[in-house]
């Protein structure tokens, strides 16, 4: 096997950097924890409609992420992270960002709104989603 040598290093380190500068963080309307996740699998299967949070609904069915959510996933240029809304709380300890769902881009450290909540609550489906998201990646403005 040969051994990496600091140029090999260095185009790793490249890489990995232009891979993590930019992340797209897509924070749930929802509390992590099983209490949380059992409520909302109820709540879905027995009056979605009063669903609270439209990521969810969209681009989930009551047990799982729908598939063509997860392929879409998979082509995106840049990775993704989803959150409960604890959690990016917890994590990014931003006390002043209070409406969710949400979708925010990541880069050089810096968190931005991406995504509102007013235009993920207006997807009627996963393809409304995507093309939200898909603009945001193209044009790079914060909505």
């Amino acid at each position: 096997m040969k051994k990496a040598n600091k140029t090999d290093e260095s185009m790793i380190s490249k890489a990995q950097t232009e891979f993590e500068k930019l992340t797209l963080v897509f924070v749930y309307n929802a509390d992590s924890g099983l209490f949380n996740l059992a409520f909302d699998v109820a709540h879905k299967i027995f009056s979605p409609q009063t669903y609270n949070c439209k990521l969810c609904a969209v681009t989930h069915g009551a047990f799982g992420i729908k598939d063509e959510w997860r392929q879409y996933l998979e082509t995106l240029a840049a990775p993704a992270e989803f959150l409960h809304a604890d959690e990016f709380k917890a994590q990014y300890k931003t006390k002043d960002i209070e409406k969710f769902p949400a979708v925010f881009m990541r880069e050089d450290g810096e968190l931005k709104l991406a995504i509102n909540s007013d235009l993920i609550n207006a997807c009627r489906d996963i393809d409304d989603l995507k093309r939200i998201v898909n603009a945001q990646l193209s044009d790079g403005s914060t909505r």
